[in-house]
């Protein structure tokens, strides 16, 4: 599953992500594509048993895989 939250302001990106996350399959992969780090949203995920991999993008942007 792939979520663009780019363009959008705090909180709305990290919501969108929780949101989807409970929607995921056990096995599947959320990537998403934020402005900015996602730094709140790591403690959440890290609370939640996920487990991310983050990538800076040419644009500025980030790209985040997480996955149980």
């Amino acid at each position: 599953m792939i979520l663009d939250n780019r363009g959008l302001e705090p909180p709305q990106p990290m919501m969108r992500t929780l949101e989807a996350l409970e929607k995921m399959d056990s096995n599947g992969i959320l990537t998403i594509f934020n402005d900015r780090r996602p730094m709140f949203l790591y403690e959440q995920l890290d609370e939640l048993g996920f487990q991310h991999r983050t990538e800076p993008q040419h644009d500025g942007s980030f790209k985040i895989e997480i996955f149980r």
